[in-house]
């Protein structure tokens, strides 16, 4: 039996129209990312996002991450 634990999280921007689509960006347990840690690209992405909510994007959901 495999255990896993959480100890980190995701904010997650699911496509509204693609299943399985979307972003995510890594953030603590309140779904804060930290800017200054991200590459200029991941946080263009993440203002990409953002913008898109209620477009194409549902609104973010922090969401554990499985480490195994």
């Amino acid at each position: 039996m495999c255990q896993a634990t959480y100890g980190k999280f995701q904010l997650r921007f699911q496509s509204l129209f693609a299943s399985g689509r979307g972003f995510a960006f890594p953030c603590d347990h309140e779904g804060h990312v930290d800017l200054d840690g991200m590459s200029e690209r991941a946080r263009n992405n993440y203002f990409f996002a953002r913008a898109m909510v209620g477009r194409d994007l549902a609104c973010p959901a922090v969401e554990a991450t499985i480490l195994l």
